[in-house]
């Protein structure tokens, strides 16, 4: 069970990072102009951004693990029905992204930039409240559960990253136009599929 856990964080978080958008865009572009640990850089910081906001949304069901028992079921359904949402805006056509804006120069603070740009968004913390509730989270299965899709969330995000820095740093040129609208769809039905389980499993411990 707890090898499942970890692996649904995983998956997660490779399909929460791998559609390319600003800061996608900005680790091309490092790699392309200072190399494979700068295209990485570009994108840890979304990663450790990503695994702060899912820390307090864990932390926020385990907290209340006692009180939201009698909403498991809704809780799920939301969840599973927010899934699907965000699979299906994955599928449409997406315009081209402009690379994300940082001064930063050196590693650590283009890490800082990126962090600090991810971070800005608090609808994120909603994000992944609604996703951890369709993993059945808030079914109070306990702090380790918290840690573990946490843990999976930050590795799987973190493991894109290295892959798309890599990717381009052997290439050495932009990845075809084609490739982000192939990751974009793999990374939408990766979500809707985990949605439809959400859903059903739902359905089938309330019958």
């Amino acid at each position: 069970m707890d090898a499942l856990l970890f692996g649904k964080g995983l998956v997660l978080g490779v399909a929460i990072a791998a559609p390319l958008g600003p800061i996608g865009a900005l680790c091309i572009n490092r790699t392309l102009e200072r190399g494979f640990w700068a295209g990485v850089a570009g994108g840890l910081g979304t990663a450790i951004a990503d695994g702060v906001y899912a820390a307090l949304a864990a932390a926020g069901f385990t907290a209340l693990g006692s009180y939201l028992g009698w909403l498991e079921f809704p809780l799920q359904v939301l969840g599973g029905l927010f899934l699907i949402y965000l699979g299906i805006a994955g599928l449409k056509p997406r315009s081209a992204v402009s690379a994300a804006k940082v001064q930063a120069r050196g590693l650590l603070s283009t890490i800082a930039a990126t962090f600090l740009l991810t971070i800005a968004n608090p609808a994120t913390i909603l994000s992944f409240a609604a996703i951890f509730a369709g993993l059945g989270l808030a079914a109070g299965e306990g702090g380790w559960a918290g840690v573990l899709l946490v843990a999976g969330v930050f590795l799987g995000s973190l493991a894109w990253w290295f892959f798309l820095s890599g990717a381009v740093t052997v290439v050495r040129t932009r990845l075809p136009e084609g490739f982000a609208t192939l990751v974009s769809r793999i990374s939408a039905g990766i979500l809707i599929a985990f949605g439809i389980f959400a859903l059903l499993h739902a359905v089938l411990n309330a019958i």
